[in-house]
């Protein structure tokens, strides 16, 4: 297991690389203004140092002080104004980068589709795309730029510091690697601490928004206090993980500072040696002047400060590694092959549909869901797909809303290629009403004009007043300008599929597809569903999926499926004489 993390830790570090391009220009001006600010820093030491040295020793007058007073003031408020800049610079290129990867994210995620998100759990996917994208932005906005920082500032002091005492140069050029040695013991294992520390995350947000949905459920089942006794649990967990990240962290800032400061006081402890006489080398001939001395000094802990910030930043890149771990788990899916031709729509004849030999299996071809199948849909029918469980109905609405595409055979629309199509193109001549209404957070109008967003009011009212929305709505407090919550809270669930129903008018399209519009619905609810729905079909194209064998004595054609087969055709009448397997279903019903 070992190798197999250490290779997914190297390759989640390459694509965090991968992904600087975006903002280059950011992180190398914040680069840029980080070395600026540090060559400041030691223009700082030279100034306070020279002050101290005229002032004490050459008993110089306030002033003659004043040149350097200002020149000090000047750099101590240009390194402020370099190091807002820096920041600025660093939050633009952790946004933009963030911006990217989660719009890549959220596009893979739909490109996935329904038989991805569908067996994923929401909080945690919510978590992926939001906490761990977040995680990535220090490692951009500070890591890389004081990654930089720390190789260029300390030799730029070198630089100074060289040409006044040899040994102390020689003294900070030999401490220096203790800090990042010690820095990388120390954070052994921190990329697959804060990846544990994501997943714990990701399974409290999960767990968290199961509870929320499910909460009426545990409210009658009596098991709120134990639900809420593994939230604790839970929470506990991502506590301890927390704890966790920051013990590491807090652990590395206290090795490093215990490294810079010994180094420092070596380097004082030789300064002062020199100049009480017990130590002569290291200098270039005349022996080092308060000046230089000073400048040395207030140069020693500006030498280790770049490398103690990047010890304070090295946990954002554990994190950033942990989180890119769980990302890549995501962009690693590999997407079904779905609808992706280019071709434009263009209606120029009756709407036929046919399939053709269409066979399709999931999981690398080793669970078959349809076995060459062969049927079609003519303008203005109305055909309805029955069978039991796992005979490929869902299936068969997926490859015709162009969530995949067949492994064998053709699906054609008016004899040209489905396959052909542009999704946006083929899925505007759809309206599709599932069995869970699905609304949004918004008024039930906003919800409506999903189904054309340029819709007029008039042109809302009807569609509204057809699905049998008005009806209901007169009686809200604000109409159709009433909000409902997530997944239609506030209203009914026969109310809510009326509004998808609205939907569905409003778009006017000419195929309906239908996936059990009337499942759960009690009797009152289902014959107001049933009578828009016998109003919106007048003249459409309508494939509907359903177990209610009930509702299907008014179709013109049933087309009944089997282990991925269709095994029967016909209307009601024909099937039933038949005695064959839809008999069965009904009878089994009955």
């Amino acid at each position: 297991m070992k190798p197999v993390k250490k290779s997914s830790n190297k390759k989640a570090q390459r694509w965090l690389l991968k992904r600087v391009g975006t903002a280059r220009s950011w992180i190398l001006i914040s680069v840029g203004l980080g070395l600026g600010s540090g060559i400041l820093l030691i223009a700082q030491a030279g100034f306070l140092s020279r002050i101290v040295h005229d002032a004490f020793m050459e008993k110089r007058a306030s002033d003659q002080l004043g040149p350097l007073f200002t020149a000090l003031v000047a750099v101590v408020i240009l390194r402020a104004a370099l190091g807002w800049a820096r920041e600025v610079s660093g939050f633009l290129a952790g946004s933009r980068i963030r911006q990217e990867i989660r719009l890549e994210l959220l596009a893979h995620i739909v490109s996935l589709g329904p038989s991805y998100t569908g067996n994923q759990s929401t909080g945690a996917l919510t978590s992926t795309v939001m906490e761990q994208v977040e995680g990535l932005h220090d490692f951009y906005a500070f890591y890389l730029p004081q990654l930089a920082m720390a190789v260029m500032i300390p030799a730029a002091v070198l630089a100074f510091v060289f040409p006044h005492s040899w040994a102390a140069g020689g003294l900070l050029l030999a401490t220096a690697p203790l800090i990042p040695l010690f820095m990388i013991l120390v954070g052994m294992g921190a990329e697959s601490i804060s990846q544990r520390h994501f997943q714990a995350l990701a399974r409290m947000s999960a767990y968290f928004l199961d509870v929320l949905q499910g909460l009426t459920t545990l409210k009658l089942f009596d098991r709120s206090k134990g639900t809420a006794e593994t939230i604790a649990a839970v929470s506990n967990d991502y506590r301890k993980r927390t704890m966790g990240v920051l013990r590491v962290a807090f652990l590395s800032s206290a090795i490093l500072e215990f490294f810079s400061s010994i180094s420092i006081a070596l380097v004082a402890v030789y300064l002062a040696m020199s100049y009480l006489g017990y130590l002569s080398f290291g200098v270039y001939g005349e022996p080092l002047s308060l000046a230089s001395g000073f400048f040395i000094l207030l140069l020693a802990p500006d030498f280790y400060l770049p490398l103690r910030e990047l010890g304070t930043h090295y946990h954002a890149r554990a994190e950033a590694v942990g989180a890119a771990e769980e990302i890549l788990k995501v962009l690693a899916v590999p997407c079904p092959s779905a609808l992706n031709g280019s071709n434009s729509w263009v209606q120029t004849a009756p709407l036929h549909i046919k399939f053709q030999n269409v066979c399709l299996a999931y999981d690398g071809g080793r669970r078959p869901a349809l076995q060459g199948i062969n049927f079609d849909l003519r303008s203005g029918e109305q055909v309805v797909l029955v069978g039991g469980s796992g005979a490929g109905k869902t299936t068969t609405l997926n490859l015709l809303l162009g969530f995949l595409q067949p492994d064998k055979g053709r699906i054609l629309i008016n004899d040209s290629l489905l396959a052909d199509l542009s999704p946006d193109s083929w899925r505007e001549q759809i309206a599709w009403i599932g069995q869970r209404p699905v609304l949004f957070h918004g008024t039930i109008r906003e919800n409506i004009l999903l189904g054309r967003p340029q819709a007029s009011d008039d042109q809302i009212e009807q569609a509204a007043g057809n699905a049998g929305v008005l009806g209901f709505s007169m009686h809200l407090p604000a109409g159709l300008e009433t909000r409902v919550g997530e997944q239609g809270a506030g209203i009914s669930r026969g109310q809510a599929q009326r509004v998808a129903l609205a939907r569905a008018f409003l778009k006017d399209a000419p195929l309906l597809l239908l996936d059990e519009p009337t499942a759960g619905l009690d009797t009152e609810n289902e014959s107001l569903v049933m009578a828009a729905l016998n109003k919106l079909s007048r003249g459409r194209t309508m494939l509907t999926l359903t177990h209610r064998l009930r509702n299907v004595k008014q179709a013109e054609r049933i087309v009944v499926l089997e282990n991925g087969c269709v095994v029967e055709q016909g209307n009601y009448s024909e099937l039933m004489a038949a005695g064959g397997i839809f008999h069965r279903l009904v009878k089994r019903k009955d």
